[in-house]
């Protein structure tokens, strides 16, 4: 097996700065990638929800092609917030917040939106719909990839992979994007 490509220099820069910064939790490479690529498909505003050190943002700036699009991240935490401004201090195209990801609500409709699965009560199918224009991508990452129906995560019924799959609103798919890992993508109708 050859070595995997080159990582795009804005992703590097954002590795080095997590890794200055002592944060470990950032996206994947596979998802990065995936990422990437429906960037490039995308106008408009995106954003991600829970910038930390802004190794996602960077992985959906590598992938904007063009100079229509614009992304828009939020940070809570202000240390990591620095830090991922940092990495995009001198890019037109991207606009880090130190702010909790509610302060993006009236910025939208988005045309890609990045989100952390993590945060279930939060990043909800009603809590998001309205947030993505007609066309617009949803990414949420970080699911742990599971073969039955309903998907049980933890021993439950995985409520929220269960919402954004069975949606009406929005066409998804589970897709993995490693054996341990897996992204749900969401179109909106």
């Amino acid at each position: 097996m050859s070595a995997p490509p080159d990582l795009p220099a804005v992703v590097e820069r954002a590795f080095e700065v997590s890794r200055r910064s002592g944060y470990v939790s950032f996206c994947r490479n596979e998802t990065g990638r995936l990422l990437a690529m429906l960037a490039a498909t995308r106008d408009g505003t995106m954003a991600e929800f829970g910038t930390g050190c802004g190794v996602g943002t960077a992985w959906l700036r590598s992938g904007v092609r063009g100079e229509k699009a614009r992304i828009v991240t939020a940070e809570l935490d202000a240390k990591l917030a620095r830090a991922a401004t940092e990495i995009f201090a001198d890019d037109p195209l991207v606009e880090v917040l130190a702010a909790d990801w509610s302060t993006l609500l009236d910025r939208g409709p988005y045309s890609l939106l990045l989100l952390d699965s993590g945060q279930p009560g939060e990043v909800g199918v009603d809590a998001i719909a309205d947030l993505v224009e007609d066309g617009g991508i949803v990414v949420l990452d970080d699911f742990t990839p599971c073969e039955q129906w309903p998907p049980i995560t933890y021993g439950r019924v995985d409520t929220l992979r269960e919402q954004w799959l069975t949606d009406e609103r929005f066409t998804a798919v589970e897709v993995m994007v490693a054996p341990d890992a897996s992204t749900i993508i969401a179109t909106k109708r």
